[in-house]
């Protein structure tokens, strides 16, 4: 992992300032002698920079993103806890975390983060961007807000503007975070019973009812308690509190539910047709909380598209499993690099 440091204010869509900002990223692979081999990945809510690790069989070597092609480079949002600019940074003015203190952000302040870092690299031109969810969130507003960067767009299971259904679960979540009466303490470790049954309700939306019966469903008809789903909902939230933090798990939801790349551009459609890039989007047929009518909107307005669905089990998390399937897709979809040497 590498930290970019910007030492410079950095404005937010809401008109507040960080003082300054870091960016925690990772790169593989070189840059070609025509700076044409550029993939950027955005991650989801909480994933990390280096997506060799979680999205294992799309990116590393020998897989469709493969290093010895491509350079890549994914980088940390901004209000993560994961390195780069957050809640668990150093506020310089009281010389403690900010926790709480730090303020809200938005899809377009983790964009804005992320051309800073692009400028800093010497990338001129993007080959490919892709995301899913809140990925696809920052991938589709970066291809509208600089139209000539990006060569290539791939938007995985996300949407223009953020569902009443998908902020009503964020709410969910929310709450049950804020019923933990230790969430707003300044300290790395708060509200984590609370972030633990936040994790609960999310992955309800993450799967589905099929996922569950065919996976959780006990085999035999003896259990009276401590069922199986009981157990992964448990297990899922631990895992999640081990690695992230509540703050920042909050200010990125509320992130999500701002996201609307209408918002000052008269209107979701009208924000699509800007985009340039040429464009693969694609929808799970299983997904509840991103469902394909969405990604259907999307590629009924942005310019240049093809769209296809993917049929699978895994509900929402089926852009993070279905590698084989979105290694197909992207194989149609990606026009060939130039013939190049490596610099």
């Amino acid at each position: 992992m590498q930290i970019f440091s910007y030492p410079h204010p950095f404005e937010l869509e809401n008109g507040q300032h960080l003082p300054g900002l870091e960016i925690a990223y990772h790169t593989y692979g070189q840059l070609n002698a025509e700076g044409s081999n550029v993939v950027w990945v955005c991650h989801a809510l909480t994933a990390n920079s280096d997506p060799a690790d979680w999205w294992k069989g799309l990116v590393g070597n020998g897989y469709f993103l493969d290093p010895g092609q491509y350079f890549i480079v994914c980088a940390n949002i901004v209000g993560s806890c994961y390195g780069s600019s957050g809640p668990l940074s150093l506020n310089p003015t009281t010389g403690r975390p900010y926790f709480n203190d730090f303020p809200e952000i938005t899809i377009r302040d983790m964009v804005k983060a992320h051309h800073l870092l692009s400028q800093h690299l010497g990338i001129r031109r993007i080959h490919l961007c892709i995301g899913g969810s809140l990925g696809g969130h920052q991938a589709m507003e970066w291809a509208i807000s600089q139209p000539r960067l990006i060569a290539n767009l791939a938007l995985l299971a996300t949407n223009a503007r953020h569902s009443a259904w998908g902020i009503a679960f964020n709410e969910s979540q929310r709450l049950a975070i804020q019923a933990d009466p230790t969430w707003a303490d300044p300290r790395p470790e708060a509200g984590q019973a609370g972030l633990r049954a936040a994790r609960s309700i999310a992955l309800l939306s993450y799967r589905n009812y099929e996922t569950y019966v065919d996976r959780q469903t006990e085999p035999t008809d003896d259990q009276l308690d401590d069922f199986r789903a009981s157990s992964y909902q448990r297990h899922q939230g631990d895992k999640l509190v081990r690695r992230f933090n509540v703050v920042s798990y909050l200010r990125i939801s509320k992130a999500f539910d701002s996201h609307n790349v209408g918002r000052g551009r008269g209107g979701a459609a009208a924000a699509l047709r800007l985009i340039q890039a040429n464009t693969l989007v694609v929808g799970i047929t299983s997904d509840l909380l991103f469902p394909p009518g969405e990604q259907v909107f999307l590629a009924r307005h942005i310019p240049q598209v093809v769209y296809h669905e993917i049929e699978s089990p895994y509900g929402h998390d089926g852009f993070l499993v279905e590698h084989e399937k979105l290694a197909h897709l992207l194989a149609v979809f990606l026009p060939p690099l130039p013939v190049s040497q490596l610099a």
